[in-house]
């Protein structure tokens, strides 16, 4: 059934003692306006899990169609951390993190809250810098496959 419901998709970034880090997440959402907070899903196994964490602050790339690879690549368990970002312009945001040039939108936030989530957590940010580097149709998730407006 949840995979019947079409959500955007984003990579979130962090950076932990000079290392990028990144995952693809489809548990995004905006929370409030005032103040204007937002939260995604972390799975507890993953090495991002503890870095986001520990790290504190996080960048949000809302991919556009054109950036599936992206996705795709950021999905994957266990690659390497080193030079993970090379394949795709980025830039840095205020506190360090990586966002994407191609991204549809981006925002910086700085985590807020963490709630436990059964085998994820709920990372809820105070948004600190937000932008729109790019233009484009957005990347949609739905029934296990890729798709766009």
């Amino acid at each position: 059934m949840v995979g019947k419901f079409a959500t955007g998709v984003v990579v979130v970034t962090t950076r932990l003692d000079g290392v990028d880090h990144a995952m693809t997440v489809n548990s995004f959402t905006s929370v409030s306006l005032d103040p204007l907070l937002v939260l995604f899903c972390a799975e507890k196994l993953a090495r991002f899990h503890d870095a986001v964490l520990e790290a504190g602050v996080w960048g949000v790339s809302v991919l556009p169609a054109s950036m599936e690879d992206a996705s795709r690549f950021f999905a994957h368990r266990g690659r390497p951390l080193d030079g993970q970002l090379a394949s795709w312009a980025h830039h840095r945001s205020p506190a360090g993190v990586a966002l994407f040039d191609g991204a549809i939108a981006t925002l910086e936030a700085s985590t807020s809250a963490v709630h436990d989530g059964g085998d994820h957590s709920i990372v809820v940010g105070a948004v600190t810098a937000l932008g729109t580097p790019s233009e484009g149709a957005p990347l949609l998730y739905y029934d296990s496959s890729y798709g766009t407006l």
